[in-house]
């Protein structure tokens, strides 16, 4: 069911934010949002089926206030709340924050402005990680490894943010022109965690104008509970160990359709070897002896191992991708 309040005539940005039980976090991003200086937003919350009670404060907004939407649906995951609230996003610029997060009073304001002051593709920022435990903060890229830009074309911009290794795939970076994503037809892949990968890349291969900011405007939070940082082990490490292998996969074949369309960057191939090793770290983590051979099974029934040799570029790489290999396959044989 979705909220039919009417949007504003002349919307800048569509918002769309999956919400899944974010808990009292949700009500801290809502305050965030409705403190944003940029007034000319549409709100799009994909309520995708919340028990704690976020559905009910989430329809509660909706009433309230008249630029603001809600999606209500079945739990089916991030990728298909983001997607649902593509399909009816009004936006010249659609984002996409987590609900458990918080936003800097001018983000969507100095985006927008670098955005239609320079006609982009993409405008991106710089954020801070909060850590909820220790209350630390730290900057998500350091300045001195990536400083504000001057206009770049998208695989350029790519090539650049990659190099300082401190770069990461989320939406929730930037803005991006709406016909942009739909003339790429671009989605989100429903049951895909870290999606923003290769989502990002293609974009990116397709933007011709992207600015980047090195001002912080965005609060991401480090909890336990995240996708990113709960710690798994048995079956429930393998099942998302083949998150890993999937993306690598994406990133390789997204990289073969584009390889005569623009220019291939070696952070481009490097990214997905990258990606595929992170799988042999959690297999050496990994405490259960019968989820370690399941680990090491879908790397060479899925051709990761293969998939890692014809993307390994430079010295240091291949010097960690050759000793991750000797390991495995000395782990296969017990």
């Amino acid at each position: 069911m979705t909220h039919q309040n009417p949007p504003s005539p002349d919307v800048k940005l569509s918002v769309i934010t999956p919400l899944y039980n974010a808990g009292e976090m949700f009500d801290k991003f809502m305050t965030s949002l409705l403190d944003q200086t940029l007034k000319e937003i549409e709100i799009i919350i994909v309520n995708d089926g919340s028990t704690d009670g976020s559905d009910i404060r989430a329809q509660h907004y909706a009433d309230s206030y008249h630029n603001i939407r809600v999606i209500h649906q079945q739990n089916g995951g991030v990728s298909r709340a983001r997607n649902a609230g593509m399909a009816i996003a009004q936006g010249r610029y659609v984002t996409f924050p987590d609900a458990d997060d918080t936003l800097y009073p001018k983000l969507y304001q100095t985006l927008m402005e670098m955005a239609e002051k320079d006609n982009l593709d993409v405008a991106q920022c710089n954020a801070e990680r909060y850590f909820l435990g220790s209350q630390r903060i730290k900057t998500l890229i350091p300045i001195d490894r990536l400083s504000s830009t001057e206009i770049l074309d998208g695989p350029t911009w790519l090539h650049k943010a990659l190099s300082t290794k401190r770069y990461l795939h989320v939406v929730w970076l930037g803005i991006y022109r709406h016909d942009l994503i739909k003339q790429c037809g671009l989605s989100f892949e429903p049951g895909l965690h870290h999606q923003d990968i290769p989502w990002t890349t293609e974009l990116m291969f397709n933007a011709a104008r992207v600015r980047y900011t090195q001002e912080v405007l965005y609060r991401y939070y480090i909890h336990d509970q995240s996708i990113s940082n709960r710690t798994r082990t048995g079956i429930k490490n393998v099942e998302y160990q083949r998150h890993y292998i999937r993306i690598a996969q994406l990133l390789e074949n997204i990289n073969q359709r584009y390889c005569t369309k623009i220019k291939m960057y070696p952070e481009f191939r490097i990214q997905v070897t990258h990606e595929a090793l992170s799988i042999c770290h959690s297999i050496r983590r990994e405490p259960d002896p019968v989820a370690r051979q399941m680990m090491l099974n879908d790397i060479f029934s899925s051709g990761t191992h293969k998939r890692m040799m014809r993307n390994a570029r430079g010295v240091r790489q291949w010097y960690q991708l050759l000793l991750w290999l000797r390991r495995i396959y000395v782990w296969r044989k017990r």
